[in-house]
């Protein structure tokens, strides 16, 4: 019987040492410092800028922004049911013909004006059937207010604008810093702006 209380005497004091040594670093104050699977360190030479992840519109599977570091970047916010929404067919064209030198559009759907209300499929459907839109298109979301995402809030903060209507543009450079900014009347053909944009993407 003494043995049997002895061994129970011995295994209930090293448990108690096992508990204070677990909760020793919280009550010493000492910072406990997250395993590579909790942390997220974005990869080595992507921008601040880019440091975001969005669904893909055709399918919502996570996109991390981060894949176009180093390339030129026009993000536009868009909708189907507006009267600047033939300017698909020239962001299109523009993504095509620069694509080799550098360029990669980002569209981003939204119902800000009430112009986009159609779910993420049908706008999906509604791009590629209608203007064979091929270039990165991301889930409807806001861009401008309290509610607008990530990206959107960070372009009106270093811009000092936001979307006035759909087809608002951002351009930003390979280093990942906004460039400038375009009205909706901005065409993709527009002389001048396609003027900077060749300067942003360098000699062919």
């Amino acid at each position: 019987m003494q043995s049997l209380l002895r061994r129970t005497f011995v295994a209930s004091f090293f448990m108690a040492l096992a508990v204070a040594a677990c909760l020793l670093p919280a009550a010493a104050g000492v910072q406990v410092t997250a395993t590579p699977a909790e942390a997220t360190v974005a990869p080595p030479g992507c921008p601040p800028i880019l440091q975001h992840t969005f669904p893909r519109l055709q399918d919502e599977k996570p996109q991390a922004l981060c894949q176009y570091a180093g390339k030129v970047l026009l993000v536009v916010n868009t909708a189907s049911f507006c009267g600047f929404t033939p300017q698909y067919k020239g962001l299109e064209a523009l993504d095509s013909k620069y694509r080799s030198r550098g360029l990669v559009v980002l569209g981003f759907p939204s119902n800000d004006f009430a112009q986009e209300t159609g779910s993420n499929k049908e706008i999906a459907d509604f791009c590629e059937s209608t203007f064979g839109v091929k270039f990165p298109m991301f889930a409807k979301s806001s861009v401008r207010g309290a509610d607008a995402n990530a990206l959107f809030k960070e372009l009106a903060q270093t811009s000092g604008t936001t979307p006035k209507w759909n087809f608002y543009k951002y351009l930003i450079s390979r280093e990942g810093k906004v460039v400038a900014s375009y009205s909706s009347l901005t065409s993709p053909d527009d002389r001048a702006f396609v003027r900077e944009l060749e300067k942003q993407l360098g000699p062919q």
